[in-house]
């Protein structure tokens, strides 16, 4: 071979080897990319059993639940928090999402009072529905004294109505998942689940949210902020005022739980204040500062999604952040008022074509 043909031949080698080189160092980030988010959400996620219809009544309905990520040991004055309640009685039933687009997730509290106390019923449920498509975020309450039909399946649907916050502390989160989809005809599969404390500990995190906080309301808020003190460990300050203020992790949650002092449609929107201010906080952060948050709030919350499934909803939300809008079920005039016990009876057809209508503009 000639020279030439020789310096042709070591050139070409070097530039394989300098592609292969490049090529191992892309594949090294990403495994090093997957492997962080993987270590970095582990102690988030809970596995929970998601089956078809048809499955589930050939499942040995026995064990003693799932495992549970994060801190549920210690109190939560040493930074635990409280864990899922699943039974596996009650797996998740599947259900075809509706529209590609459109993804709902149940973010849901706790009326916990400290760790060990799991089997309580849901305090808050609301429903997080994010179009991808159009960019859009849909904040749904779901009024906790909202009779309805309890059960897992079309077949075992009780007849009697009860409050839809006691489906939580009967069967866990499946059995409150499956209710409110067979209710109103949905297609939940994922949720997020918060105690007191940890809803608080995630507002610290973005360095609270700036709420218009009335006269009236600040005596309430300060009973709770006392409460939260004594049980959870914390001294947060009360607040001294009433107008447009940043609220810290537990003064934000007193102010969401206010119930006494006008009603629960009002907590209601409180919640989906608070959540929506906290979504929007989270927009204006940078990529880092994002990524640094959802790093320090693993353990904070529970939820059966994976990883990627928390980059690409977190990733979604905050593209829709702009377009947020804030519904309740039942809305006004469409539910009348059961005395004993004191229940919500709403109309469920015009119901669900309405909240349809809100989520999929159907």
């Amino acid at each position: 071979m000639s020279k030439k043909g020789k310096d042709k031949s070591k050139k070409k080698k070097r530039s394989v080897g300098s592609v292969v080189r490049v090529i191992s160092c892309i594949l090294g980030l990403l495994v090093g990319v997957f492997l962080y988010f993987y270590y970095t959400f582990g102690k988030t996620y809970v596995n929970i059993p998601i089956v078809s219809s048809e499955d589930y009544s050939t499942l040995d309905l026995s064990g003693s639940g799932s495992l549970t990520g994060g801190d549920v040991e210690s109190s939560w004055k040493d930074g635990g928090h409280t864990r899922v309640f699943y039974s596996p009685k009650h797996p998740i039933i599947r259900v075809a999402q509706n529209d590609p687009n459109v993804e709902n997730i149940l973010v849901y509290g706790v009326d916990s009072r400290n760790t060990n106390d799991y089997k309580c019923r849901s305090d808050a449920m609301m429903i997080v529905s994010i179009n991808k498509a159009n960019k859009t975020v849909k904040l749904i309450s779901l009024m906790r004294d909202t009779g309805a039909y309890f059960g897992d399946t079309d077949d075992n649907m009780k007849s009697e109505l009860d409050k839809l916050n006691a489906a939580y502390a009967r069967g866990g989160v499946g059995y409150m998942i499956n209710t409110i989809n067979r209710n109103f005809d949905l297609d939940i599969q994922r949720f997020v689940m918060l105690d007191f404390g940890s809803a608080a500990d995630v507002i610290d995190l973005v360095g609270g949210v700036d709420i218009t906080v009335s006269n009236a309301e600040v005596k309430y808020a300060n009973e709770f902020i006392a409460y939260q003190n004594k049980w959870g460990g914390t001294d947060s300050p009360q607040i001294t005022s009433s107008g447009l203020q940043t609220l810290n992790g537990v003064q934000a949650v007193a102010w969401s739980r206010i119930r006494y002092l006008d009603s629960d449609f009002v907590r209601t929107s409180r919640q989906r204040t608070i959540a929506q201010a906290l979504i929007e906080k989270v927009a204006n952060m940078n990529y880092f500062e994002q990524m640094l948050l959802l790093e320090r709030s693993t353990g904070m919350f529970e939820t059966n999604m994976q990883p990627q499934d928390l980059a690409r909803v977190g990733m979604d939300g905050i593209a829709g952040s702009d377009n947020i809008t804030q519904y309740r079920v039942p809305e006004d005039n469409l539910y009348t008022v059961q005395s004993n016990p004191w229940m919500m009876i709403i109309d469920f057809d015009t119901t669900r074509n309405n909240l349809h209508n809100i989520i999929w503009g159907t």
